[in-house]
């Protein structure tokens, strides 16, 4: 029987290192990608999740933004922070201090969310064990997992590197490492490499 996860990848989840593209926009201005040649970065590059980030646009040009990628896209498209945006979007995923906003008990901030967007996809950012067992009991998707290595495009207090496996194992949500990793990385039980400037550079 397929997860909530599966049915919305629309496939079974048998191997590793699926890819998972952060379309940040305000990267796409700074390499002069627009959203038309993103498209076919990810066609070309069979990528099977993508997260949108926007710190920049209006809400009504994110939406605009969001309907373009379904459009063109036949994967699930995962909204970043803003819940107020999940009804143009296939889910959400959000950090540690985005949960405190909504509640300090982690179990009541996710039933209230789940209010929201009821059986949409539903990630969480995770840093350490106690996170990932936190995690264990809550109803989500999928966490995020990092970082994995150091990055350029933020400043990051831990670093996993090879620990980021035994973490991983500890997990009963699919696992997504984010933080310096690159498309090809074969990293033993992560489900999906998250990729964000490296999908560019490639």
């Amino acid at each position: 029987m397929l997860s909530n996860f599966e049915k919305a990848l629309g496939f079974k989840l048998e191997a590793f290192n699926y890819l998972y593209v952060l379309c940040d926009y305000e990267t796409l201005l700074k390499k002069n990608i627009s959203l038309e040649n993103f498209v076919n970065l990810c066609k070309k590059s069979d990528v099977k999740i993508i997260q949108y980030r926007d710190k920049i646009l209006s809400i009504e040009e994110q939406k605009s933004n969001l309907l373009y990628l379904k459009s063109k896209l036949n994967i699930p498209i995962i909204i970043n922070d803003k819940i107020d945006l999940i009804n143009y979007a296939d889910g959400l995923h959000l950090g540690q201090e985005d949960f405190s906003k909504i509640h300090k008990d982690k179990k009541l901030a996710i039933k209230l969310i789940r209010m929201k967007i009821k059986d949409k996809l539903l990630g969480l950012s995770t840093h350490n064990e106690i996170e990932i067992l936190e995690a264990n009991e809550l109803a989500l998707d999928m966490i995020g997992l990092g970082a994995y290595k150091n990055t350029n495009t933020k400043d990051v207090s831990t670093i996993l590197g090879s620990k980021i496996s035994y973490l991983a194992k500890i997990s009963k949500h699919p696992v997504c490492a984010i933080g310096g990793v690159q498309i090809n990385d074969d990293i033993e039980n992560i489900r999906f490499n998250v990729v964000g400037s490296a999908f560019y550079n490639e």
